[in-house]
């Protein structure tokens, strides 16, 4: 059975204050259950509900940049697709965290920095990805990858630049 906690325990143990667990209740964001004698009180599976939410605010999500080539022949091409998503996230704002390139093919679904960007697609480290059209990231399953990024709270963006 899970243990109860009063309010002000409560309040303790995940470090806010009696009054914003007060808001909260009323906000919905976090509904206390309720006596008898109509006084709140929470229970562990609360705290851990609350210390998720509070780890995963720490846990900061990346913006990334893929470009990909298929043969070493195109590297001109790679800096080109390179310099054309600089400008295009200059354009916008956005603070890169990471800019991934690849030489490998697009069918190939085994090159190691295309897995690499998955893994934390699917760990929930990236929050945006940014390549320049949907074949650079692979030549086929694009919408399944689209899916899995959704999935993980992560947005796909399109520069939609076919030259590149």
């Amino acid at each position: 059975m899970s243990k109860k906690y009063k309010i002000q325990k409560f309040a303790q143990l995940v470090g806010r204050s009696t009054s914003t667990l007060r808001r909260w209740d009323d906000e919905r964001r976090l509904v206390a259950k309720r006596t008898f004698s109509n006084q709140r009180y929470y229970d562990d599976f609360d705290v851990c509900k609350v210390l998720q939410q509070q780890h995963d605010k720490q846990v900061e999500k990346k913006v990334v940049v893929y470009c990909r080539v298929s043969y070493r022949s195109q590297q001109k091409d790679l800096e080109y697709q390179l310099d054309a998503m600089r400008t295009f996230c200059l354009n916008r704002g956005l603070a890169v965290v990471q800019w991934v390139t690849e030489i490998a093919g697009g069918m190939n679904f085994k090159r190691p920095k295309f897995l690499a960007l998955i893994t934390d697609i699917l760990q929930g480290k990236i929050s945006q990805l940014y390549v320049a059209h949907k074949y650079r990231l692979a030549r086929f399953g694009f919408d399944l990858i689209d899916y899995l990024a959704k999935q993980n709270n992560c947005e796909i963006i399109i520069a939609n630049q076919e030259k590149l």
